[in-house]
């Protein structure tokens, strides 16, 4: 007879989900006993890890990932990255271990008191079935749920003891859809208004670049001779930004914001909160006259937008039903912004220095990973995007993320059979939160490159002191951490790069490894400006 652990496998199988992330714990032995030979198991040493790299490989490969952790402690390290798994809208099934039900009245060790609590907010579903015979059947609707829009996380809580129980017949594989069209008359309403618009302008956000949306922001851009702005803070790149219509990202902040809108009649934000802000600078949402047309799918993100009307839908479809409405603007083009001034030279250099020099080795089909908030705004400014699917970084703003979901995207490159390079840009404070993701891709022998601006700080922080006027926060100095003897200590090639003269060969060596190296770049200690 069948077992409930024999069902779930073969579901998983079906589903096309035969990789499970995770670090292996006594709650979730029975699920993993006798491990089937054609499923893989992606090790990492720590659960915050295992939840951001399988984060990384469901957005590369875009397909839900599985996650699974030990029980309410494993859960619980996981949270932070879990966290930015529901901002970056990532379908996972996040599955963890509960102790056996013949022992949880009596709460023994390491049973999760309340687990369907746990994870919440940051789930789409939370369950432990009521029967063991309910796993299976669990399953099926998590992954429903998981990839369904707005896609992101699901968690299931599995007793030790369901595994070796019989099962019911096996629940039906089903498919979903994971695109929804507009709403055609709302549809003609946004038409109409962008079509007598004097001065439209574009807001885009990651759900673009989740919908392959690129060539049709264009169109959409260059039909109604539009600027385009991406959104604050986007966790992905949704146009081209050597466009002569790109402008850069928006400022985070209110009263900046609006600033940089001015003079726009309507504004059309596809794909993205309106807006994604962090440091409180007061002010009106949109400059006087603007009038915001917001499209999302996500109806939770159109109900709490502070102003403007909204339309669900897929971004990329909406865009494509957009372009066949808008008649050709009467207006010229916007004219193309300026190139920055080139950085200044200095010992060490500055972040703009290393970001332009990176910029002139990049390879042809890159892919950037960043989590360097202090350096942000040099390498957005230095480093342009210009293919989709191909610069990732988080939604949440939390640390910790970019360096596993590195090692996910990098694996997924390899599996896929596209094999692009993957560039991991990771602030000398963000790489130590989840550093042990290196030994993760030690292991599996990815040629990830890790470049690591050190300034010996969080200098993202002393800008933020600047900002609020808070001095005297202790904490905020990194001193006596060696970047190159870590590496080394996770099995990963490593080399200081002391002059900037030194990336070009450096970075191309690192793509052309069998294992992940780590280019410490020493920058200075300026602090940027947060806004």
């Amino acid at each position: 007879m069948a077992t409930v652990r024999d069902t779930t496998y073969e579901l998983l199988r079906a589903l096309g989900m035969t990789t499970v992330f995770g670090n292996p714990g006594s709650t979730e032995q029975p699920f993993l006993q006798d491990f089937p030979a054609d499923f893989r198991y992606v090790h990492a040493l720590h659960e915050a890890s295992a939840v951001a790299m399988a984060d990384g490989y469901a957005q590369a490969t875009g397909r839900p990932a599985h996650v699974n952790l030990h029980t309410a402690p494993g859960t619980g390290n996981g949270m932070g990255n879990l966290v930015t798994a529901w901002h970056n809208r990532t379908p996972l099934i996040v599955t963890a271990g509960q102790q056996s039900r013949t022992m949880l009245l009596m709460e023994p060790r390491l049973a999760a008191r309340h687990p369907t609590q746990l994870p919440q907010p940051y789930v789409k579903w939370s369950h432990e079935p009521v029967r063991a015979q309910d796993v299976p059947a669990a399953v099926m609707r998590a992954y429903a749920t998981a990839a369904q829009p707005p896609a992101g996380p699901v968690f299931l809580s599995l007793p030790l003891d369901d595994w070796e129980q019989p099962a019911d017949p096996p629940p039906q594989v089903r498919t979903v859809a994971t695109r929804f069209a507009p709403d055609p008359r709302r549809l003609r309403e946004f038409a109409a208004l962008l079509a007598a618009s004097r001065n439209p302008v574009l807001v885009l956000g990651a759900a673009v670049d989740r919908a392959a949306g690129w060539p049709v922001a264009v169109a959409v851009a260059e039909r109604l001779a539009a600027p385009v702005w991406s959104a604050p803070a986007p966790e992905r790149a949704a146009f081209p930004e050597q466009h002569p219509h790109y402008r850069g990202v928006l400022p985070f902040a209110m009263a900046p914001l609006a600033e940089q809108l001015r003079g726009h009649d309507v504004v059309l934000v596809v794909g993205a909160p309106v807006f994604r802000y962090y440091p409180y600078v007061p002010g009106e949402h949109l400059p006087d006259g603007a009038r915001l047309l917001h499209v999302t799918d996500d109806p939770d993100e159109a109900a709490r937008a502070p102003v403007g009307d909204s339309l669900l839908g897929d971004a990329g479809l909406t865009l494509a039903a957009l372009l066949d409405l808008l008649p050709a603007a009467d207006r010229p083009a916007p004219s193309p912004r300026g190139d920055p001034e080139p950085p200044e030279a200095g010992d060490p250099p500055s972040a703009d220095a290393l970001f332009a020099a990176l910029a002139d080795c990049w390879p042809t089909e890159g892919v950037l990973v960043q989590e360097s908030p202090s350096n942000l705004a040099a390498l957005r400014r230095r480093l342009p995007v210009t293919r989709p699917a191909s610069y990732f970084t988080m939604a949440s703003g939390g640390l910790g993320y970019g360096l596993p979901a590195a090692v996910g995207i990098a694996l997924a490159e390899r599996d896929t059979g596209r094999d692009r390079p993957v560039v991991a840009v990771i602030g000398d404070g963000s790489f130590h939160y989840s550093v042990q993701a290196l030994w993760t891709a030690a292991q599996l022998r990815l040629p990830l490159a890790v470049v690591v601006p050190a300034n010996r700080q969080y200098a993202i922080l002393k800008a933020f002191a600047e900002l609020k006027s808070t001095p005297g926060v202790p904490g905020l100095e990194l001193p006596g951490l060696d970047v190159t003897a870590i590496a080394h200590g996770y099995g990963c090639a490593a080399r200081t790069v002391g002059s900037l003269d030194e990336l070009p060969e450096a970075l191309e060596r690192a793509l052309r490894a069998d294992r992940p190296t780590v280019l410490p770049v020493p920058v200075s200690g300026e602090v940027p400006r947060i806004l």
